[in-house]
């Protein structure tokens, strides 16, 4: 199947004009995530939510888009895809303008979900057309490169223009910018596709749409579980017992099912392969640790209060070096197939240096001078696991199971960012009541330390103008705000130790499979000789 075949003929042999209308048709989808995730600080007072909530909401939409991208690719080879891609695009509208008006938390995750289908059926569509203007070697490689790489690149620059939207305007601007922006598009799909292309429908029939409820059910459950379950202190509350349970009868009932129908949502026999197991491992670990960067965002925008701009142009030096070294791993893998483990070295053994570097670094002052370099690591870092990994993870199963590879992959992306939040909060508890009750066995009248402190701090009252008494209070306060502030500096240079150990565990599990590996190797050549 070709590509240029759903193309008019004046675009059709244009292969640069063709990736760019498919490039502006994916960020349609992604606008809708991206600058919905990046702005989450006003969508939080928007709806009167709490920060659980707007998590719980960015997870529903990555259910949606999980469990419908298995049935996605069915619809795409029934229906025509500009039709199929122009109501998708209408009901994007529609969603975005309904999620502009509404207040309501529990409407506003209903909303999130069907969003989700719909970045799917966006990213899915661009997933089938982009092959097309690939030769066949490149295609496994660079397919997710330039999908995954796409994806990151555009959150940032999205969230660039949401973050200045969002410091000009009223939040609810945002969805003016996306309707418009999907009404572009809506026109260019017109535009640029054939009515007809040429292409045999295939038939719908025995879709497992009982697993798919199955599957949505328990991945709510789960997810609910993991983000609230700290909050209502785990299996002390009846609603996190309940969303265990559900979690587990759901996916009993899913796998059972996927066992015995013909045609089923996912094919489960995937899981037979030991190196698709291999594969996921090593993703969920990737996917876990790089999440660490997740504290350098929060640190700089709720204690050193930089602004939104500030913290999204960070974002962008990671952003680059994970595009940069992203190209370069494709390229590489293209031409030398037997590289795998050598990315993997080199890709664990840089984030274990970043995760150091920012145990080392990380200070009350930090400067953006100080954290660009690092940023920049450990995207590159990412750019040089990411591609071997999911060449590795996707070679290791059948062409025919290919679909379910996807699908498989980014579930363990969403279930490793579930556990990596709420590791990461766990940890943050812990290391905070740590540092807190050592601080606080300190903090006595006659040390000499908190004496000095409060002293400087009363005196800097005194001196603009407060009573003693205020003074005093506003000593007290100010004492307390510095010890909040060392102990989440501590706190997060605990945690990126933490993961550091981790990764340096995994990187020797690597480096002995490789010495095991190049050993047989060199073996199985002595014994030919």
């Amino acid at each position: 199947m070709k590509t240029p075949a759903y193309f008019k003929p004046w675009l059709a042999e244009w292969n640069l004009g063709g990736i760019i209308i498919l490039f502006i048709i994916l960020l349609s989808g992604v606008v809708q995530f991206a600058a919905f995730g990046l702005s989450q600080t006003y969508v939080i007072s928007y709806l009167g939510a709490q920060p659980e909530d707007i998590t719980f909401a960015i997870q529903l939409t990555y259910i949606a888009i999980i469990v419908i991208l298995p049935v996605q690719f069915r619809f795409l080879r029934r229906f025509e895809i500009r039709d199929y891609l122009t109501i998708n695009l209408f009901i994007g509208i529609l969603l975005s303008i309904i999620c502009m008006y509404t207040t309501n938390i529990m409407l506003f995750f209903i909303i999130r979900f069907f969003q989700g289908v719909i970045i799917c059926i966006s990213s899915g569509s661009i997933l089938v057309l982009i092959p097309g203007f690939l030769k066949p070697e490149y295609r496994q490689a660079v397919g997710p490169s330039v999908f995954y790489g796409t994806v990151l690149s555009a959150s940032i620059l999205i969230g660039i223009v949401a973050a200045n939207v969002t410091l000009n305007a009223d939040f609810k601007t945002i969805y003016n910018y996306i309707i418009i922006f999907q009404v572009i598009v809506l026109i260019l799909i017109r535009l640029t596709l054939n009515a007809k292309s040429n292409i045999k429908p295939y038939p719908l029939y025995q879709i497992d749409w009982t697993g798919v409820v199955f599957f949505i059910a328990g991945a709510i459950a789960f997810a609910y579980t993991v983000i609230y379950g700290s909050k209502y202190y785990w299996f002390t509350d009846i609603r996190i017992k309940l969303s265990t349970l559900i979690t587990i009868a759901a996916a009993i009932a899913y796998l059972y099912r996927e066992a015995i129908v013909k045609r089923p949502h996912l094919d489960i026999s995937v899981f037979k392969y030991k190196k698709f197991w291999i594969g996921l491992i090593l993703l969920a670990i990737y996917y876990g640790s790089k999440e660490s960067i997740n504290i350098i965002f929060g640190y700089t925008a709720s204690i050193l209060q930089w602004s939104p701009l500030q913290v999204t142009m960070l974002g962008l030096s990671n952003i680059a070096g994970l595009l940069i070294f992203m190209v370069i791993s494709a390229i590489i893998l293209i031409h030398y197939k037997n590289t795998f483990m050598y990315f993997l070295i080199a890709g664990f053994s840089m984030l274990l240096l970043y995760q150091l570097w920012m145990y080392f670094i990380f200070t009350p002052d930090l400067a953006f001078d100080d954290l660009i370099v690092p940023l920049f690591f450990q995207g590159a870092a990412s750019g040089l696991l990411f591609v071997p990994i999911m060449v590795f993870t996707l070679s290791s199963i059948p062409v025919t199971a290919g679909v379910t590879g996807l699908a498989v992959a980014a579930f363990t992306r969403f279930t490793s960012l579930l556990n990596a939040g709420a590791g990461f909060y766990n940890l943050q508890l812990y290391y905070n009541q740590l540092y807190k009750e050592s601080f606080l066995n300190h903090l006595t009248n006659i040390d000499e330390q908190t004496t000095e402190r409060l002293n400087s701090f009363r005196q800097l009252f005194l001196s603009k103008g407060f009573s003693t008494e205020q003074a005093v209070t506003a000593a007290y306060a100010s004492l307390a705000k510095a010890l909040g502030t060392q102990g989440q500096l501590l706190t997060n240079r605990a945690t990126f130790m933490f993961v550091a150990i981790i990764i340096a565990f995994v990187l020797v599990l690597v480096i002995l499979a490789f010495i095991y590996q190049t050993y047989m190797k060199w073996k199985d050549v002595q014994l030919r000789n």
